[in-house]
């Protein structure tokens, strides 16, 4: 799913609130999580999951091309850990 079709979805299971606001909705949750993630916090959503930032130290790659030795700098990467209802959902249990 995209998240046009989330808004769609969303929008057609509630007729009372316009698509634009919908849009908006959508939009300033998904703006949150990503600030959230951007400050370094974790981002829970119970029975779904929690998004976090992992760091990755400094190392030496490999180009695989090439084999030469490559400098890779630290950075930070996001993380997605699913919470227990939805590992549940996706096993049939």
């Amino acid at each position: 799913m995209i998240r046009s079709e989330l808004i769609q979805k969303i929008a057609d299971e509630n007729p009372h609130l316009y698509q634009r606001d919908v849009e908006r909705i959508v939009n300033t949750i998904f703006e949150e999580i990503t600030d959230a993630m951007a400050r370094g916090d974790r981002v829970e959503l119970r029975g779904f999951g929690a998004f976090s930032v992992k760091k990755r130290d400094a190392r030496v790659g490999r180009n695989p091309r090439t084999g030469e030795s490559v400098e890779v700098e630290e950075k930070h990467v996001p993380f997605f850990k699913t919470g227990k209802l939805l590992r549940d959902r996706l096993n049939g249990k």
